[in-house]
């Protein structure tokens, strides 16, 4: 993919302290502090109901933090809208609705790159997308939504790619898909976090999934961190059901 900037300092790429955030001034997310690295993937499991979601909402800008902090590569971005996060280098692709189904699967693309002036950067990026995903170049003309939902998730993340972000967010990438399409999005995934250096956060409610390819995991219970662990770590278990 494309090259990305060295970060100006060694520290984490994305750090969350004390994040409480929920809805209508209600929390349904306490105390939640975790960070990610460059070149990480970092899983955060639970069932549905745990608080990912919104903690990566809270994250995002997608709805403001009640208390706490967020920091991007240092910076205090706590409250901040969700196009500044974009502008600053960040991703978010959705459990649902995440690709334009009465648009082409180029369009589709396209409009990841919308932020990019540079016409012969976006289609590098093009290029470098359609190099991990061939099935998008393939069918580039056809609608998005007659896509399966594997293929949509495929193209969800060539979309996610084409803003060329440091730090990626997916809600739920295994949600609705073949283990086959799942495994080849999470091998693109680890990928991108060796080859590109960029963190990636995945909400996961399938453990072992996640742990195919994730270095570290948090798992969330009730709306908190119950737990932290090496992905090698939480692999060596025996079982994972006193967790959630």
């Amino acid at each position: 993919m494309a090259s990305l900037e060295p970060l100006p300092s060694q520290g984490p790429l994305l750090s969350i302290e004390s994040l409480s955030a929920g809805y209508h001034r209600r929390p349904v997310v306490f105390d939640v502090t975790f960070d990610v690295a460059p070149g990480e993937i970092v899983a955060v499991l639970g069932h549905n109901g745990a608080g990912k979601t919104t903690t990566l909402k809270a994250a995002f800008g997608l709805i403001k933090p009640l208390r706490g902090q967020v920091r991007y590569q240092g910076q205090d971005i706590t409250g901040t809208s969700c196009a500044r996060h974009v502008r600053l280098g960040m991703s978010y692709t959705p459990s649902e609705r995440f690709v334009f189904p009465d648009l082409t699967v180029a369009a589709n693309l396209r409009l990841g790159a919308l932020m990019e002036a540079s016409r012969g950067e976006r289609n590098r990026r093009l290029d470098q997308v359609h190099e991990l995903f061939p099935l998008l170049k393939e069918r580039e003309s056809q609608l998005a939504g007659t896509f399966s939902g594997g293929e949509q998730r495929i193209l969800s993340v060539g979309i996610a790619l084409m803003s060329n972000p440091r730090l990626m967010f997916f809600d739920e990438p295994s949600l609705g898909v073949s283990p086959a399409i799942t495994q080849q999005i999470l091998s693109a995934l680890r990928h991108m976090a060796d080859e590109d250096g960029r963190g990636i956060v995945l909400l996961e409610q399938n453990v072992g999934y996640a742990l195919r390819e994730a270095d570290r995991v948090y798992v969330m219970r009730s709306g908190r961190i119950i737990l932290e662990e090496s992905a090698e770590e939480m692999r060596g278990r025996t079982h994972w059901w006193d967790l959630f």
